[in-house]
């Protein structure tokens, strides 16, 4: 299961399967009307480069009453419901961060605020069953990862200050994920092979430093030793006055 996992994300961030960063969104008139499309879409281009084309038919993604609840419009939770892909999938990620909910709150046309990131769920990441060898992970993370990341305290004086500890990535609603899929978030796809999945490195671009090689069983042993690590605690939620 897991290996469908990793493979299917990596078909979908190929970049042979899709020159072009785009895909196409069903907006509703009420929302198209408002001017909140308009304003919407070409700030998460600007930031992702990903351009979305806004249509009234049927889409990759959609403004409606099914999917994650992204927005609110007075007494309406606005809802995104999409096709599985990696471009979706940021536009997605992006409306639940802090940049995109400050996107949203922002918009005030006439100095009246009109939507509201405040959608009243909790969404719960989903959570897929852990399989590989902890012990084992422990030792793959010390020896892969820990030249940059803090992985316990054996090597607490050995990485870089500027790079989150295991245990700091612990604490991400969406941890496992992150794990699972590492090897494409940025920095690592510059210096990171995974046996059988990704491409070799263009003698055009090498690895600009010494190489991280490891397979899908090391992956699924190091998301093992990390599903163990107690999160780190950021401490209690500021409360309002």
């Amino acid at each position: 299961m897991f290996k469908k996992i990793v493979m299917l994300a990596v078909l979908i961030a190929s970049p042979a399967l899709s020159q072009d960063k785009t895909f196409t969104l069903r907006t509703p008139d009420v929302l198209t009307s408002s001017g909140f499309i308009k304003y919407l879409l070409p700030r998460f281009s600007l930031k992702t480069g990903i351009r979305i084309t806004s249509t009234i038919t049927d889409g990759d993604a959609a403004f409606g009453d099914a999917g994650v609840p992204v927005f609110r419009q007075e007494d309406r939770i606005w809802r995104l419901s999409k096709a599985d892909g990696a471009y979706t999938d940021k536009f997605a990620a992006w409306l639940l961060s802090e940049t995109g909910k400050r996107t949203i709150e922002a918009f005030a046309p006439n100095g009246d605020q009109l939507f509201s990131a405040d959608v009243g769920v909790s969404l719960e990441p989903e959570i897929i069953a852990v399989t590989g060898d902890a012990g084992q992970g422990e030792v793959v993370s010390l020896s892969k990862c820990g030249r940059c990341h803090v992985i316990n305290d054996s090597n607490r004086m050995k990485a870089i200050g500027s790079t989150p500890s295991f245990a700091l990535m612990r604490s991400f609603p969406d941890w496992q994920r992150r794990y699972e899929t590492f090897f494409m978030l940025n920095p690592h796809p510059a210096f990171t092979q995974v046996l059988d999945v990704t491409e070799p490195f263009s003698t055009n671009f090498p690895s600009p430093i010494v190489p991280i090689e490891v397979t899908l069983e090391d992956i699924e042993d190091i998301v093992a030793y990390v599903a163990g690590i107690v999160p780190a605690f950021l401490g209690a939620p500021m409360q309002s006055q």
